[in-house]
This record gives C-alpha cells, sequence and structure tokens, in this order.
C-alpha cells in the first residue's frame, strides 16, 4: 500500500508539473522532447500503462515512432484512451507532457440533407480533473452558430446544431476552450450537405407561346460526394390535381448524370446542352396549361429533399380584337394563370401616356381589365416588390375610314334589316290571326246548318186505324 501510495504520489508531481498538450482522435499529435541532444539516446514512457518505448517504433500496435534526429514521439491516429503523462528520459533529464485528448463525432458519418439536425458528441480524456469546457462553433462561412446543449457529463458533450442549408456545406471548426487548465483549441469537422442551390421555392414567369427552361442546380460536384443517389421529376397544374411524372434521373458515385424521360401529357425537351449538375426542362411553346408547380426530388439513403418552382404564364387579349373602329371602345385584358403572391400586382399602362391611362389589380386578383377609345400602344407589366418580372404589349391600330363606313354601313343595314324582320313578323302575325278567326266563324256556320237541318227532317207515316 504505501508503495502504491509513492507511486500516485509521484505520478500526480509529474502530472503538476507536466507540460500540457491537445490531440484530437483519429489526428496525428507530435509530443516533443525538448533539451535533449540529438546525439543522446531518449527513453519514452507512457504513465498510465507503466509502457517503455525505446528507439524507433513504439509498443502502440505500430501507431507511434520515435525521430532519430529530433527524439519527438509521434502517435497517429489518436485515440481518446491515448490520454495521459508521457515523459522523455535521456539520462539525468527528463521531459514531461500532460496530453489530453479530445474526441470530436458527427451524426451520420457527416453526410447530411437540407433541413436534417447535425449531432455532436465531443468526449475529453486527460490525467488532470476534466475541466469544464466553452464550446464555440462556426460553420463554412465563419458565421458563429449557437448550438442547443442536449446533454452533459465530464467526460461528454452532446450539442444539436442548427437546420442545415445546402449553402453549409464544407468545413466546421468547433473551439474548445477552458480556463484550468488553459486550452485553446480548434477541432475542424467537415459537414456535406447534399442539395439544390436553387431556392425551397422559386417562382418563374413567361409569356403565352414563348419557351421557358426551368432548371435545379445541384451542388453534388461541390460536396464531392461520394455516393450514388436518385430523384425524379414531377409537375401539377393544382395544389389538389395528379401530379405527373416528367422523368427520372440518378447519379453515380462518379457524377455520371443520367435521365429517363415519362410518357406525360406535358409537351416538354431535355436540352442537348445545359449547365454542368443541372436537371432542366424546356417547354419550346408555353401554353396556359403549362403553368403549375415543378417538383425535384433528390433520394438518399431512404431520405429525400426536394425544390419547388413555380411557373405562372401570362397574357393578354382585345374584346372585340382587331382595329378600333372610330368612337368605338375596346377592352383589353392581362391574365395570369394562378393567383399572385401579395407583393405582386398587374399594371396597365399606356406608353407615353398619363397617370389616367393606368389601371393596377387588387391584391390576389388574377386579371385586370382597362377600356381604350383610341390607337396606341398599351404595356401590361407584372410587378413584384415593385420590380418588373414581365412585360407584355398590346398595340391598338385605328381602324381605316372604309372600314368605318362598312361598320357604320354595316351597322345601318343591320338595324334596316332587323326593322324589316320585325314589320314581317307582325304582317304574318296579323294575317295568322285573321285566318284563325274566320276559320273559327266557318266552324260556327257548320255547326249552325247541322243543328237546323235535323229540325227539319219528317217522322215517318203511321198506318191509319179503322
Amino acid at each position: 500500500m504505501r508503495s502504491l501510495r509513492a507511486v500516485n504520489i509521484c505520478l500526480s508531481r509529474w502530472a503538476s508539473q507536466s507540460e500540457l498538450q491537445v490531440g484530437v482522435a483519429g489526428q496525428t499529435v507530435t509530443l516533443s522532447c525538448r533539451g535533449i541532444p540529438h546525439d543522446t539516446g531518449v527513453t519514452w514512457r507512457y504513465y498510465r500503462l507503466v509502457l517503455i518505448l525505446t528507439k524507433g517504433k513504439a509498443a502502440m500496435t505500430d501507431r507511434s515512432e520515435i525521430s532519430s534526429t529530433s527524439k519527438h514521439l509521434k502517435v497517429w491516429d489518436l485515440k481518446l484512451s491515448d490520454a495521459g503523462v508521457y515523459t522523455c528520459d535521456s539520462g539525468s533529464r527528463t521531459v514531461s507532457i500532460s496530453l489530453h485528448v479530445f474526441q470530436l463525432t458527427i451524426s451520420l458519418d457527416g453526410h447530411f440533407l437540407p433541413k436534417e439536425v447535425p449531432k455532436l458528441i465531443l468526449m475529453q480524456n486527460s490525467s488532470h480533473p476534466l475541466p469544464h469546457l466553452s464550446i464555440t462553433l462556426f460553420d463554412s462561412n465563419n458565421h458563429t452558430v449557437t448550438p442547443q446543449l442536449q446533454n452533459k457529463t465530464p467526460q461528454k458533450y452532446i450539442l444539436m446544431l442548427k437546420q442545415l442549408k445546402a449553402t453549409d456545406n464544407g468545413t466546421w471548426t468547433c473551439h474548445v476552450h477552458s480556463d484550468s487548465p488553459l486550452i485553446d483549441h480548434n477541432i475542424t469537422f467537415d459537414v456535406k450537405v447534399l442539395g439544390f442551390q436553387n431556392p425551397d421555392l422559386e417562382r418563374k414567369y413567361a409569356a403565352v407561346d414563348s419557351t421557358v427552361t426551368l432548371s435545379w442546380r445541384l451542388n453534388f460536384q461541390k460536396v464531392k460526394w461520394q455516393e450514388g443517389f436518385t430523384g425524379q421529376l414531377s409537375w401539377k397544374q393544382k395544389e389538389s390535381a395528379t401530379a405527373h411524372e416528367l422523368l427520372d434521373f440518378n447519379i453515380t458515385a462518379r457524377g455520371e448524370q443520367h435521365e429517363t424521360k415519362k410518357s406525360s401529357p406535358l409537351r416538354f425537351e431535355i436540352p442537348e446542352s445545359k449547365r454542368q449538375s443541372a436537371i432542366e426542362v424546356k417547354i419550346p411553346k408555353v401554353h396556359f396549361s403549362h403553368s403549375g408547380q415543378y417538383w425535384c426530388r433528390l433520394a438518399y439513403s431512404r431520405r429525400y429533399t426536394q425544390s419547388q418552382i413555380e411557373l405562372l404564364v401570362m397574357k393578354v387579349s382585345a374584346d372585340p380584337a382587331g382595329p378600333l373602329p372610330s368612337r368605338a371602345e375596346v377592352t383589353l385584358t392581362c391574365q395570369v394563370s394562378s393567383p399572385l403572391p401579395p407583393n405582386a400586382h398587374l399594371l396597365w399602362e399606356r406608353v407615353n401616356g398619363t397617370q389616367v391611362d393606368v389601371k393596377k389589380s387588387k391584391q390576389h386578383e388574377m386579371e385586370v381589365e382597362v377600356n381604350v377609345s383610341a390607337a396606341g400602344l398599351w404595356n401590361c407589366h407584372l410587378m413584384e416588390d415593385n420590380e418588373r418580372k414581365i412585360s407584355l404589349h398590346y398595340l391598338v391600330e385605328e381602324a381605316p375610314g372604309w372600314i368605318s363606313y362598312m361598320a357604320i354601313g354595316a351597322s345601318v343595314g343591320g338595324s334596316i334589316l332587323v326593322f324589316g324582320l320585325a314589320c314581317l313578323c307582325i304582317i304574318n302575325g296579323i294575317s295568322w290571326q285573321r285566318r284563325r278567326q274566320r276559320a273559327k266563324r266557318m266552324a260556327r256556320a257548320r255547326q249552325y246548318l247541322l243543328e237546323n237541318k235535323t229540325c227539319q227532317c219528317q217522322h215517318p207515316r203511321m198506318k191509319p186505324r179503322f
């Protein structure tokens, strides 16, 4: 017991006088044997396991070696259990080092999809009493991230991070601080987030009969994702409508991209030349019915993420269509295929017109009308946050004079024709009424004659009685 107590006292003295050095599990650490001449032999000792490390390879399962020149001890693939007090002996000189080891692990092996929340586990081991740690996180953009401390013991800290975005992909830093003993150490770790560079909801505008290309930009090339994954693109016209699958795609671990087009009521093309790491569809001639929600979904390890592009189609029309006759009026209509967001509206304005020649839609209205009585060029703008997203124009042309005369003649002729038809109908009605009355009088006369003839008929003679 006395000898064991003496050993413990000796160990505690060496630990208290030792130099502190920090290492991270899985990495390499070099313990310095300072002040030892290069031509002098050294012996390294690890107190806790009472292992004697001689020249050359150490007895730590081939994970350490002593430099022949500097006499430093190099340990790679460091483990949490490697923490403790190391001494370097060279004759009468002894150098003592206390190795404090941290181990940082991240859930899902650091491979995430957007909106997932990583879990970090930070463990520590040391020959000293374990200190209280202050932990600060920095994301790949060097922005401070405040984690949620889920659980804490002297040996283990469990931290929950924020919901990830595709832009969070990269190398993060965990800064560990302690006042006693003094520790200021950075531990880097990789966070890989597979997803879209598009926003979660993107809105795109197109005019009827125009060409539009919908594109989803993936970040798997930047992430250097080592596994393959699959995905699909689908479309539905309304929230409650049936979804139609447009294409399937898969991307191999080498980054090779393969797409398979599906049969659907929507006519579209897959562009031959497109941006790298992108899923694209091209609609060569947009119709009003092409509007709706286009969903691109990625699937990886039974988890998925998706991005939506909402396509709004806009058109302008006139009633009646064609040139504007003199003293006539035409109604111009500007219309979108689905309700606008609260921050958007439609706006009619006449080119080189005044403030009077402006008509704005109300909130959530899908169309706006303006009555025009003079020739001119009109523009309809779709405004979002006071920014023009798309503009369509309509030219109201004045009809030539002969067309106006033809219109007047047609109008007068039509009026005369209508009047003649009305008179003819009246005459025919009167004639029909007279014929009907005449027929009724003749029917009554026939009835009267029949009744008189019946009365004048003689009865048969009776034989005389004698």
